[in-house]
């Protein structure tokens, strides 16, 4: 190997594992107890949590704290409530809960905006469409969700949808470096092949209007696998009765059997 090529491997490792260790130190733990105000917030608003037994509830509400500890979030023409900045970090928490040393790596900033926007990030004018983004370019390793969205998500629970969960799904699809619906980081190898396979046909369904799952999920694979995790955490046993194959998969990629725990 010419030489040249050799110090490129080696200062591109070096600076790797400087910046490794730079975000690893600025990483913050929770060390103050759960508010019990947050206890009340999260039992009235996250069936998810309030399903969960007491050893887990714990668990979950570290897994909230250190969300917030590393998370900014901010109010853009709105204010940032408590409500919304607990649900927020309970839609991070809920698709990884079953790995707790997960922590989403690329994500610094969520914005909240007060309702729909566009691709140019008005809140105002025609051609606001848009729930929430995972952000790219200028805006990488932030998140924007309209705080509208974000309550619905929570509030209805038998749509099928939550905007906040599908745009944390995307962030755990593009933990390897590539969002394209295919989750390398939690979906073993011996799966990836099946799994494409399933969207394709799943797809193929919706297209031909032979299927319940949303009709946003035939935009992409990249889609389809935000918009099934949603129909996964808000009517797994639903899920499990339609599709048994994909509940399956998603099954062993989040690594929670929801329909069998009883989650709704």
């Amino acid at each position: 190997m010419p030489l040249i090529k050799v110090l490129f491997a080696l200062l591109s490792t070096f600076f790797s594992l400087f910046s490794y260790t730079k975000w690893k130190n600025r990483w913050r733990k929770p060390r103050e107890i759960f508010p019990e105000e947050w206890k009340k917030i999260l039992a009235k608003n996250v069936s998810y949590y309030e399903e969960l037994n007491e050893e887990k509830k714990h668990l979950f509400e570290y897994k909230v704290q250190e969300f917030l500890l590393n998370c900014k979030i901010t109010g853009v023409e709105t204010q940032a409530e408590l409500l919304d900045r607990l649900l927020i970090a309970a839609s991070a928490v809920i698709p990884i809960f079953a790995f707790p040393e997960w922590k989403y790596k690329n994500l610094t900033e969520v914005l909240v905006y007060p309702s729909s926007f566009n691709e140019n990030f008005d809140t105002k004018g025609k051609g606001r469409n848009i729930l929430g983004m995972v952000g790219t370019g200028y805006m990488k390793d932030k998140m924007i969700l309209s705080r509208q969205a974000l309550r619905h998500g929570f509030q209805n629970e038998r749509d099928k949808k939550n905007t906040a969960i599908h745009e944390f799904i995307h962030l755990i699809d593009g933990m390897d470096g590539e969002i394209d619906g295919i989750p390398h980081a939690l979906l073993e190898k011996q799966y990836t092949i099946p799994w494409v396979d399933m969207i394709e046909r799943k797809i193929e369904d919706i297209v031909k209007r032979k299927s319940d799952i949303h009709p946003y999920a035939k935009t992409s694979r990249i889609e389809f696998f935000a918009v099934l995790g949603e129909y996964f955490f808000e009517r797994p046993k639903l899920l499990k009765k339609k599709h048994p194959e994909l509940y399956k998969i998603l099954e062993e990629i989040f690594d929670q059997d929801l329909a069998a725990k009883g989650i709704k």
